[in-house]
């Protein structure tokens, strides 16, 4: 349920679960990490999923087996946010819950448009993943970040790309030649001039 694509540095990973909106079960989890794990050989990945949801968050029997208080979610966004190469969240769809931690730790998020945003943890009794508010507070600030982790907010395409949270509004047919595209510079730069860019922007 989990692809990867490796095409000239370019690593694309997948989430091929459209039946079930690509929630995310334990295993599933387990994979993106070790994927993204050895990534750091790839001069960029890209992470996108199948169908017309990018993701709704954990599976809900697995999520009340344990799943939601996992340490798999923090292992996942810092092993992304950890990559000395380019990373892009392609959105090919609404993100929810859980799911928003690989998202955040991302360089650069584009979605479709009618995607949602919403990250409903306190409703369900759980606290966010810890780097989450973080990462999402630098992005679009606090008073937002709160709104949506606490005051409950679904946040639409246009009012995402206005706050920060997503960086560019995409066709679908369009969006993975986007995500394409933004990584071409990179990939043909030196290596060390690439990361070290990359590091000079943390």
């Amino acid at each position: 349920m989990i692809e990867l694509a490796q095409d000239g540095g370019v690593w694309t990973v997948t989430l091929n679960r459209p039946d079930k909106a690509n929630a995310l079960t334990e295993d599933m989890l387990r994979e993106l990490c070790e994927v993204m794990e050895r990534a750091g050989e790839a001069r960029a990945v890209i992470l996108t999923g199948r169908g017309k949801i990018f993701s709704a968050g954990a599976d809900l029997d697995a999520a009340r087996a344990g799943l939601a208080v996992s340490d798999l979610w923090e292992r996942l966004s810092g092993a992304i946010a950890a990559l000395p190469g380019l990373t892009i969240a392609a959105l090919n769809g609404t993100l929810a819950g859980g799911a928003m931690g690989m998202a955040l730790a991302c360089d650069i998020r584009i979605a479709v448009p009618g995607a949602k945003f919403f990250y409903p943890v306190m409703k369900l009794g759980f606290l966010p993943q810890p780097s989450d508010p973080a990462r999402m507070t630098a992005l679009i600030g606090p008073s937002r970040t709160k709104m949506i982790l606490m005051g409950g907010q679904k946040v639409l395409t246009d009012d995402a790309l206005a706050f920060g949270l997503i960086d560019r509004v995409v066709a679908p047919d369009d969006l993975l030649e986007t995500a394409q595209q933004f990584c071409v510079d990179t990939v043909a730069a030196s290596e060390s001039i690439a990361h070290g860019i990359k590091a000079m922007c943390r």
